[in-house]
């Protein structure tokens, strides 16, 4: 590189040259060999710098932000050698991040509903270019969470940039909520915390009332799973909603209700929503009524894992529940977060499903998927392949999806493409 930067240097290994290369964003602790002065004033990197990533034979690999208690040593932000990351840096990657949204979002909605980015991911971590970042959006809100070093130096900066953006297209948001509260914080010795950012005034409720898809669901910013919805289905469970007209619907792991919700919204006879979290259901409950759907949906406060062998076992306790269903959703949590469980994982989406293909007729369809970046997308195929095959039945596939595009796959960074959807018809 002819020109000088004024970033201190990380000098890292071929191996970590290699994976840079071919895209991807991460460089390991054992792959750093050395952290070098700024060559410009001779400043040494500090926990959270931007520093400049070269190999060791001196070729420029881009620049990253430095965690120096993380296995992920450093987090790429740019590969482009004329970038200054400053605050225009930002600013420009906050603009790119919210076109695209309103790209492969904003003519998307319902007939008579608002834009779907009224809700929806605006940054979506490094696919986005901002390691360790989320913020979602539910209407006049953000909700965030920051897990590395770097970014939460970096929030004032980062925060400004998205409101920016965003009010330069003529949205309004009142109010962020810092959801900092994800024990993986701990692995960059970051404190866990939540609370309004007191950049802007605080609200006096965390709840907030969201559209999505048409439905209204009022939310709990604060104290619901993850940021408060899990936007990333959200055109899958419009997929369901499209099925349903005239179906009994059994919806497991319903959280708040939304598939179960749009199923009623699409004509469904009977929607049964199961959770194991009591606090899940009386919000799912509340939502029905809400969207004025709770005379067709019925709650269950179950494990599913127990809740679908007892139903199979007891047609009794089937019909109670408001079977025979012909339309099923499997929506479960990640049933691993590391590579060293997928086995044991693979096993439980294969019981799952087997035990849902026990309940579905002929005819009948089955929605499933996987949150999990390590349950890729082959091995749960082939877990749902295996339990079609043990519930001897034939599977015919109507659809496969992924996550919606809000939650962008980044090419060359595997870890990007977490959610895989499959519909299929039981034939």
């Amino acid at each position: 590189m002819k020109q000088t930067r004024p970033y201190p240097r990380a000098v890292v290994t071929r191996k970590a040259a290699r994976a840079l290369a071919s895209g991807h964003p991460w460089v390991f602790e054992g792959e750093v060999l050395r952290l070098e002065p700024s060559p410009e004033d001779g400043r040494a990197a500090a926990n959270g710098d931007v520093v400049d990533v070269f190999e060791e034979n001196g070729t420029w690999q881009g620049a990253g932000l430095l965690s120096e208690q993380s296995k992920i040593r450093v987090r790429i932000v740019t590969r482009n050698a004329n970038d200054r990351v400053d605050e225009a840096f930002w600013r420009r990657r906050a603009q790119w991040a919210w076109q695209h949204r309103r790209a492969t979002m904003g003519a998307r909605a319902l007939p008579g509903c608002p834009p779907d980015t009224n809700a929806c991911r605006v940054v979506f971590s490094e696919a986005d270019g901002f390691p360790g970042l989320v913020v979602d959006r539910y209407e006049n809100v953000l909700v965030t969470q920051v897990g590395t070093v770097g970014m939460d130096r970096l929030r004032p900066v980062v925060y400004r940039a998205v409101l920016d953006a965003l009010a330069a297209d003529g949205e309004k948001i009142d109010a962020v909520f810092e959801r900092n509260d994800s024990p993986a914080r701990a692995k960059e010795g970051l404190p866990l915390a939540k609370g309004w950012w007191d950049g802007l005034p605080a609200p006096d409720s965390p709840r907030v009332l969201v559209r999505e898809n048409g439905l209204s669901f009022d939310l709990d910013v604060e104290n619901s799973q993850k940021t408060g919805f899990f936007l990333d289905q959200k055109y899958n469970r419009r997929a369901v909603r499209e099925l349903a007209a005239g179906r009994r619907v059994l919806d497991c792991f319903c959280h708040v209700g939304p598939f179960g919700l749009n199923a009623a919204a699409g004509g469904a006879e009977l929607v049964r929503c199961v959770d194991v979290s009591q606090t899940a259901i009386d919000l799912a409950g509340e939502n029905a009524r809400l969207n004025g759907l709770d005379d067709r949906m019925a709650f269950t406060c179950a494990n599913v894992l127990d809740y679908l062998p007892e139903l199979a076992r007891d047609r009794a306790r089937l019909r109670e529940e408001g079977g025979p269903f012909d339309l099923v959703v499997l929506d479960p949590p990640a049933f691993t977060k590391s590579r060293g469980t997928v086995s044991h994982a693979a096993r439980g989406y294969r019981e799952i499903n087997y035990e849902a293909l026990r309940l579905l007729p002929r005819g009948g369809y089955l929605a499933t998927c996987s949150c999990s970046h390590f349950m890729t997308r082959d091995l749960l195929a082939k877990a749902v392949a295996e339990a079609a095959h043990q519930a001897n039945v034939q599977l015919k596939q109507v659809e496969e999806r992924q996550q919606a595009p809000d939650h962008p796959i980044l090419w060359g960074f595997p870890e990007s493409h977490y959610l895989d959807f499959f519909i299929f018809q039981v034939v």
